[in-house]
């Protein structure tokens, strides 16, 4: 399949367990087409945020299994990609994932 490297990459994954990985380990989470290869990722990555990988690695995560009436379905899949920056590598997609994301209040409350 072809893939445009602006295809390759979909977004990041912000959870706890991605920050944290960002912060000690230098490592990024983000969520890639499901036919994007390791090389693909590597070749995307250079050509839009101008980062070097050290090491890519790859997690498929199967949808989740949920009843719709008497039926089963399952949830999406995803393809995400740990990516392992190499030392001394700084880019704006580095500099952003490692800034802790700022809560804003609901629209009902009183900010204090």
């Amino acid at each position: 399949m072809d893939l445009n490297i602006h295809d390759v990459i979909r977004k990041s994954r912000i959870t706890s367990k991605a920050q944290r990985l960002n912060r000690k380990e230098k490592k990024l989470v983000l969520e890639v087409h499901m036919h994007a290869t390791k090389p693909m990722i590597e070749r995307a990555l250079k050509a839009l945020f101008n980062i070097e990988a050290e090491r890519i690695g790859i997690v498929n995560v199967h949808g989740k299994l949920r009843r719709a009436g008497r039926k089963f379905v399952a949830g999406p899949r995803v393809k995400k990609a740990i990516i392992t920056i190499k030392s001394g590598e700084t880019g704006s997609l580095v500099d952003w994932a490692a800034m802790p994301q700022a809560v804003e209040p609901y629209a009902g409350e009183q900010a204090s």
